[in-house]
């Protein structure tokens, strides 16, 4: 396992980066009033509703992030259910983390957030002689990911007080350096051995098996030699995707959603302010906080005087160190993306005005409303395609669960065939030759679903050739099916499969040869003595093994060398590998590892239990916020042999 972490470190980087840190905010377009119909709920946190529309965001974000960071990917995975699912269960875990540090208070300062920004590389590349961010390249940088400056630096300080939650009991893992090493030393401690084989296809040649002995053999071991069951099936699969073609959006309902929605398709307005910041976090004390309110309102009479002054005033006053170097400028920004009461005071002021004392949590702020920007109103004609398609995919949330009613009830009631249930929704019926139970090497979709395939060879299925029951694959997906032709398991004629029967066979005798031989040798060297026994001119070279090391050597044997008492060396050992045959092992030394090796492991050791610290905690967090995800978990496709 230690060994997988330091081999392939950048991986696991990449691997943190995605599941672990929050994304970034990406807005949709919204539903218009005459189909204001919510989309599908597919998970709740703390009574919060998750919706589609929300998911499919949070899978869009993934993509682009991967993407940047590895453009090799091959993107046929993206379109994985198992994808999807992942970046539904990361969409949780960020809100299920952002809800526990709003419960906590875990607040960020605008000083904290100043000196997030300030380390970030990406952003240090983009700081002029002067210290101030070229804010053209600084928007360039963000416009790929669907962000402002403001958005970005909201969500950093949202990141911010999540990170404090997960930091918080990352760091209060401890474990005792003796209780480390106990399980350390189990997995890291290396041994020094030289090995004597025996093994089979050394003993081949003395394998002469008669006709008798290959019937014999053949007829006791009838189920090596079977033929396995296979079915030609039909199925039919509903799905989000084949509803929304078969939908068609008006006229009418376009240009309403235009009419209706037309400021709100251009983007946000975006209001650019300046502002001096008195800190004043909401835990100081009541006399701090009137202390540093009376600052604020003797500054706020200065610049009243001197509007065209605000800028120089905020450089000396103002203790938002981010923004004072700029004059408080904060540069553009939309609702949704600062504090509350300071937003509420920026949008609802004139341009160039100047406003009162502001209280938030942070202390006492003093702004002015430097420029307003609203946004640019795209036609109906370059809008048209993105309606239309936004349109489908809500009229198809609302028929999915109509039509899933629809497709089961039919599949049950009419099951003699998947015909009707096809008909009525206009779904194609799919075939597929020489099915079985298993998922096989290289499947996708239903055969590759082992629910499906468990009902698909169920005995209604496949005896009373009815239609099976409706199997959700997630995603939005259901699946029926039915056996057309079934040819059961059966074993093969011994002619058909002699030649198999025969290598079988010879493998079987050959390992009894090599056993026998290597078990006879074993006792010879071990009753001679370990310390003076001659030692046989076959033994190999000395090898240093572990478990996290073993050489390319048979698990069953590392294991019964890390498991013999080493309390007088050197020892013999003997070790049944089966099919593979017999090893004599000489085993003559323990390694101690290093010092510096011993502390990076017990560093590694202390990472993986705050890690696994950190798990639990948030299976505590869901449980405490009543986490429901209502999207079948999909099944994970096996592995080809």
């Amino acid at each position: 396992m230690f060994d997988f972490i330091r081999t392939h470190n950048k991986t696991i980087q990449l691997l943190m980066f995605v599941f672990i840190l929050p994304g970034f905010f990406l807005f949709g377009i919204e539903g218009f009033n005459a189909m204001s119909e919510k989309s599908a709920t597919v998970a709740v946190v703390d009574g919060r509703k998750i919706g589609q529309l929300d998911w499919d965001a949070a899978v869009k974000e993934d993509v682009e992030r991967i993407r940047q960071n590895a453009p090799s990917m091959d993107p046929k995975i993206f379109d994985s259910s198992e994808f999807k699912y992942s970046s539904l269960e990361r969409l949780v875990q960020k809100r299920v983390l952002a809800t526990a540090a709003q419960k906590l208070h875990l607040d960020v300062s605008d000083q904290r957030l100043a000196a997030e920004l300030m380390q970030n590389p990406a952003l240090a590349a983009l700081r002029q002689p002067d210290g101030k961010i070229d804010e053209a390249r600084y928007k360039e940088l963000l416009a790929p990911q669907g962000l402002t400056p403001q958005a970005f630096e909201a969500r950093v300080r949202s990141d911010l007080s999540v990170q404090q939650v997960q930091s918080s009991l990352a760091k209060s893992g401890m474990v005792p350096a003796a209780l480390a090493d106990v399980a350390l030393n189990a997995y890291f401690e290396k041994r020094e051995i030289q090995i004597l084989k025996f093994s089979p296809e050394d003993f081949a040649k003395r394998v002469t098996p008669s006709a008798t002995e290959i019937e014999a053999f053949y007829k006791s071991n009838a189920p090596l030699f079977q033929a396995v069951e296979k079915a030609s099936i039909q199925y039919v699969v509903l799905d989000m995707k084949s509803i929304q073609k078969a939908l068609t959006p008006s006229e009418a309902d376009v240009k309403t959603y235009y009419d209706q929605n037309a400021n709100k398709l251009g983007g946000a307005e975006e209001r650019r302010a300046s502002h001096i910041l008195i800190a004043a976090p909401k835990t100081a004390s009541t006399a701090d906080r009137q202390k540093a309110k009376k600052q604020a309102e003797d500054i706020l009479m200065v610049v009243k005087k001197s509007p065209v002054n605000f800028a120089e005033v905020a450089k000396k006053n103002s203790q938002d160190t981010a923004s004072a170097i700029n004059g408080g400028d904060l540069g553009f920004f939309a609702q949704g993306t600062m504090t509350k009461p300071f937003e509420d005071a920026v949008f609802a002021m004139n341009a160039k005005q100047i406003s009162d004392v502001v209280e938030s949590d942070f202390g006492y702020h003093i702004i002015q409303l430097t420029e307003i920007k609203m946004p640019k109103i795209r036609s109906f004609a370059e809008m048209r395609p993105e309606i239309e398609l936004e349109i489908q995919k809500q009229m198809a949330q609302k028929k999915y669960s109509e039509a899933a009613d629809v497709f089961t009830n039919t599949v049950y009631e009419q099951s003699d065939s998947l015909k009707p249930a096809a008909d009525k929704l206009k779904l194609e019926i799919q075939t597929a030759q020489n099915v079985v139970r298993q998922v096989a090497p290289n499947q996708h979709g239903p055969l590759a679903n082992t629910k499906f395939l468990s009902v698909l060879f169920a005995s209604d299925s496949l005896d009373k050739k009815r239609n099976t029951e409706v199997v959700e694959m997630g995603g939005n997906q259901l699946v029926a099916g039915r056996i057309v032709s079934y040819t059961p398991a059966q074993t093969l004629p011994l002619e058909e499969v002699k030649d198999r029967v025969r290598a079988l066979l010879v493998e079987r005798m050959s390992a009894d040869f090599a056993r026998t031989e290597g078990v006879a040798k074993f006792t010879e060297l071990a009753t001679a003595g370990a310390a003076h026994a001659s030692l046989p001119a076959q033994l190999g070279g000395v090898v240093s093994i572990s478990r996290d090391a073993m050489q390319q050597q048979n698990p069953k044997l590392v294991d019964a060398v890390l498991r013999a008492s080493v309390s007088k060396l050197p020892v013999w050992l003997g070790v049944d590998l089966r099919a593979e045959g017999y090893r004599i092992v000489y085993l003559t030394k323990v390694l101690e590892p290093t010092q510096a090796l011993a502390t990076q492991n017990r560093d590694q050791y202390l990472q993986v239990w705050s890690n696994a610290e950190s798990a639990s905690y948030y299976e505590y967090l869901k449980d405490k916020f009543q986490v429901q995800i209502k999207v079948q978990k999909p099944e994970l496709k096996s592995k080809a042999s």
